[in-house]
């Protein structure tokens, strides 16, 4: 006996993409199920657009909502929030290195070309870019089967006295954040030595390169370093 089976494919709109990659930030941030007032707070909306968004979604099949536990995405909700990440970091790539952009300038703009549909213009564009594996602010691009590679970093606010790391990603990416270490230049590959560290408020006396200064709690806890 033939058997008929019925693929359905469904297609996102702009709205329901930026739905989906907040989601998954979410539910990575907690592990777990993710309620109505985070996804609010994350999409800077009402929590009862977020309630009609999300039932949209189930429909889709890409979430499934679960009273007292939260919104979790579906394997297909999943796999078309990695792929708008994929999508966002590998434009910051482009943006920063081939147009000279700085890493302060390119979320807004990814943020548009993310939802671009073209499968083959993204893989011409990974194969462009020499597959990178790490955005401008090194956040790790997935690849194009939806996998991350698992972040080993460390926040430089673990680090003691006289020891040294490698800075290697941000925790924030918001412009004012990424000015304030261009202020103060401090880069993606610089080689931060931890001179003095309070123990009262954690803040450090740090040192890249010949420059030597002072950084608060808040900057330590928002970079990511790799151990030297």
């Amino acid at each position: 006996m033939k058997v008929n089976i019925l693929y359905i494919c469904f297609m996102f709109s702009l709205s329901e993409e930026n739905y989906l990659k907040a989601i998954y930030h979410l539910e990575r941030d907690i592990n777990g199920g993710v309620s109505t007032n985070s996804i609010a707070e994350k999409m800077n909306t009402r929590p009862s657009s977020v309630t009609d968004m999300v039932q949209k979604l189930a429909e889709k099949k890409a979430v499934i909502y679960e009273r007292y536990k939260g919104t979790f995405l579906t394997k297909s909700g999943k796999k078309t929030a990695t792929k708008i990440i994929r999508k966002h970091r590998l434009w910051e790539v482009f943006l920063v290195e081939k147009l000279d952009f700085q890493w302060d300038e390119v979320h807004d703009m990814a943020e548009q070309l993310e939802h671009i549909q073209s499968d083959k213009l993204i893989s011409r564009l990974d194969r462009y870019l020499g597959h990178p594996d790490f955005d401008p602010h090194g956040d790790p691009i997935p690849d194009s089967h939806g996998n991350i590679k698992p972040n080993k970093n460390k926040l430089l606010s673990k680090l003691e006295k006289h020891q040294q790391g490698i800075c290697v990603g941000v925790k924030r990416s918001n412009k004012e954040f990424l000015q304030y270490l261009d202020k103060r230049s401090i880069a993606l590959g610089d080689t931060i030595t931890v001179l003095e560290k309070d123990s009262f408020d954690g803040s450090m006396r740090i040192q890249i390169g010949e420059q030597k200064l002072f950084i608060s709690k808040k900057i330590t806890e928002n970079l990511f370093i790799n151990y030297i």
